[in-house]
């Protein structure tokens, strides 16, 4: 359940009084006194202030957080509420509170990662994600000092209006409680994700609270039960430790009602026990003992001990059946692991305060990811691949494969062969030319599992395919490796890169009436960061700048010099080079057993060369074609099934089809251009156009009519279409 604090209310008493409520040691409260004597001037009037530096502390002394870490809390909401300049801060206090205080001011840029991630990322923002990057790896104390932030602003928002609930809430659920369980800090993340479902779900939130409360006490008298048997077990095994029951947060417990499809009363983890043993050795001694004593459900059993998720996070979950028939959910773990799960990478600080040796393993597992990050960033050619991978490392789900010798490998779910191999290292992936799963070859587009065992097959060479950079190909699904083929191809060779980009640039320019020999790129120069004309053609001839992010800066240049034209759609529209009625193989179609005969294209559904097709004769107009899922189609064969006849695509076809595309998205200026341009290029000819706009809603539903060569090169099509922005779906009629 959520905890709501008191309101706190400024004074010396009451101030006096709530520091020693806190339990801190002599040099934190002294401190801390030090700091209200100095600021305390400065919070009159602002009540959310007050309660905000208060239980910010409050927080952070549960997470047994340093001195420098609850002073630079106790500071940070004066300078939310402009109470005093990062300057006053710089001045006024020791060198380590302020930069934990500029620190926590740079971590707004996280919201970066929860934008729509635009074609065109500003410089300014990527300079602030890496400023954060730098800011979180030198002292991530900023970053849990920030998540506690968020926790207190969570709970202030508790009464008001439902548009600042609904907008804090979201916030948090996508951004802060994902990093919170990044960073391991169990006692944080749970608040932030209960407090988000309550204000985001209500109705739901309220429903399960209730179902809990209902059987509160029969539950709770059957875990009393069930906790003493395995104490006193314990005990007779001469294995230490204490055994508890665990409470269950009802996000947590509507998310697993989500995943499995199951009703409240179907949940066995609505029951929990912890139990919490001295050593590593006694977790297996524990888990052993349940075991025996109960049933156990297979295939809901996980050893985190043996293999950690990728926060760090280790202990041993199983599901047992106990007394009465009833599932039970068990955790065993080492202290230590507990300290780790709940309290996170704030764990260190305890550590390295109580014990001179520094138990920071953990710690460094945690922040490990962020390093990488900046390790590879520098081979990132677009700026918002940096925002990529930072969100696939936030927020994605992860895996956890192996290697031939049984390293642990962490990616995000999704990662294929190709994403291994390039996470082992950039040359392992350059050769790669196959790779084998559990000893099974399977293709580079394979999706790995957890729990895969994967084998790179290499070769003597490094030869990377510019293949493995189309997405709609699949070959690679993390940023880090497709930056990592990026940087081969843009070392490779600059002069063959460059001629290149020149051609497709040119290319691209005329057939928009434009020349390249008279169009001035300083303006596409200035946008992708480049210093000469050869930087930026290279980059576009090796994969490195998108083409057509560069063209569309060019064609808005060049369209600032000419008075605003409304486009007319009809423009665009080029008659048909020949009708839709063909005779033998002119519509590329092979009707079985019979030749030369009359053959059409069906306009209900338009097939074009891949489509699986079936044949309908008419009469007086030969035989109609038609998709074979195609409902026209059904509803003849209902009533004439003797007049289907069997037919195909012919050999090498020549010819192209007519076929409709639905496209829906927002009513921007540009966006026709902009698909217009993606169909020229792909050299499809654009027949017909059709479009509405809804201006209350700032939307638009286009219907465009192609003539397009086959199946393939509409499937590359739609998908071109769907990467535009504002587009938010692209679909064939």
């Amino acid at each position: 359940m959520v905890s709501v604090r008191k309101s706190h209310q400024m004074s010396q008493a009451s101030f006096e009084q709530w520091l020693v409520a806190l339990e801190l040691d002599d040099d934190k409260k002294a401190a801390l006194e030090k700091l209200y004597q100095k600021v305390s001037d400065l919070f009159d009037d602002k009540t959310p202030c007050q309660i905000k530096s208060l239980e910010m502390v409050e927080i952070l002394s549960a997470l047994n957080l340093d001195t420098d870490s609850l002073c630079a809390a106790f500071i940070c909401p004066l300078y939310e509420y402009k109470c005093i300049s990062m300057e006053y801060i710089e001045e006024n206090f020791s060198k380590k509170i302020y930069m934990l205080c500029k620190g926590v001011g740079q971590m707004e840029a996280i919201k970066a990662l929860h934008q729509s991630q635009s074609s065109q990322v500003s410089a300014n923002q990527i300079d602030n994600v890496r400023r954060m990057l730098l800011a979180m790896v030198e002292d991530v104390r900023a970053v849990v000092i920030k998540l506690a932030e968020r926790l207190c602003h969570l709970r202030l928002v508790k009464n008001s209006d439902e548009e600042t609930r609904v907008l804090a809430a979201k916030e948090t659920s996508n951004i802060y409680a994902p990093l919170a369980n990044r960073l391991g800090i169990g006692q944080l993340k749970w608040e932030l994700e209960d407090l988000s479902f309550r204000y985001l779900h209500p109705d739901v939130y309220k429903k399960i609270a209730k179902q809990l409360a209902e059987k509160r006490l029969d539950r709770e008298r059957y875990m009393t039960d069930f906790v003493d048997n395995i104490s006193q077990q314990l005990k007779s095994s001469g294995i230490k430790g204490c055994v508890y029951g665990r409470p269950k947060h009802i996000y947590s417990i509507w998310k697993k009602m989500q995943q499995k499809s199951l009703d409240f009363e179907q949940l066995f983890d609505v029951r929990a026990v912890r139990i919490i043993v001295d050593e590593l050795q006694g977790c297996y001694g524990a888990l052993g003992l349940v075991h025996t004593s109960w049933k156990h459900l297979s295939k809901e059993f996980d050893d985190y001990v043996a293999t950690p998720k990728s926060n760090g996070y280790q202990s041993i979950h199983t599901v047992v059946v106990g007394p009465e028939g009833k599932t039970i959910e068990i955790q065993i773990r080492t202290q230590q692991m507990h300290d780790d799960a709940e309290l996170g990478v704030a764990a260190h600080w305890r550590y390295k305060e109580g014990n001179a040796s520094g138990k920071t393993s953990g710690f460094d597992e945690k922040v490990s990811w962020l390093r990488k990050i900046l390790q590879w960033q520098e081979d990132v050619s677009e700026s918002g691949e940096l925002l990529e991978e930072l969100r696939s490392q936030v927020f994605e789900d992860r895996i956890y494969v192996f290697t031939p010798s049984g390293d642990v490998v962490d990616l995000p779910s999704g990662a294929t062969p190709l994403d291994f191999a390039y996470y082992i290292h950039s040359n392992v992936g350059h050769s790669c030319i196959g790779a084998k799963v559990f000893g099974r070859i399977v293709p580079f587009t394979h999706t790995l599992q957890t729990g895969d065992k994967v084998e790179v097959l290499r070769s003597k060479t490094l030869n990377p395919s510019r293949d493995w950079l189309n997405p709609s190909l699949n070959y690679l699904h993390t940023p880090r490796a497709r930056a990592k083929v990026q940087h081969f191809f843009r070392l490779l060779d600059r002069d063959k890169n460059l001629a290149a980009g020149k051609e497709m640039l040119e290319t691209a320019l005329g057939k928009l009436q434009l020349s390249l020999a008279k169009v001035d790129l300083s303006a596409a120069i200035e946008r992708f960061n480049f210093t000469t004309k050869d930087d930026l053609l290279a980059a576009i001839g090796s994969g490195n700048t998108r083409l057509l992010q560069v063209v569309h800066c060019l064609q808005q240049e060049n369209e600032k010099s000419k008075p605003e034209v409304e486009i007319d759609p009809q423009s665009l529209i080029r008659q048909p080079q020949q009708a839709d009625t063909q005779a033998g193989d002119n519509n590329g179609i092979t009707v079985s057993g019979v030749g030369n005969l009359l053959t059409h294209m069906a306009k209900c559904c338009q097939p074009v060369p891949g489509d699986d097709i079936s044949g309908f004769i008419t009469q007086g107009r030969g035989i109609s074609v038609h998709r074979v899922d195609c409902e026209q189609l059904a509803n003849a064969l209902n009533q004439q099934p003797e007049r289907e006849v069997e037919v195909q695509w012919g050999i090498d076809s020549k010819q192209s089809y007519q076929v409709s595309i639905n496209i829906i998205g927002g009513d921007r200026q540009g966006l026709l251009r902009d698909i217009s341009t993606i169909i020229s290029n792909e050299r499809v000819s654009i027949i017909g156009i059709e479009s509405n706009t809804d201006n209350a809603k700032q939307s638009m539903s286009m219907t465009i009519k192609v003539e397009i060569a086959n199946n393939e090169a509409l499937t590359r099509l739609l998908a071109k279409l769907k990467q535009l922005d504002d587009v938010a779906e692209v679909k064939r009629l």
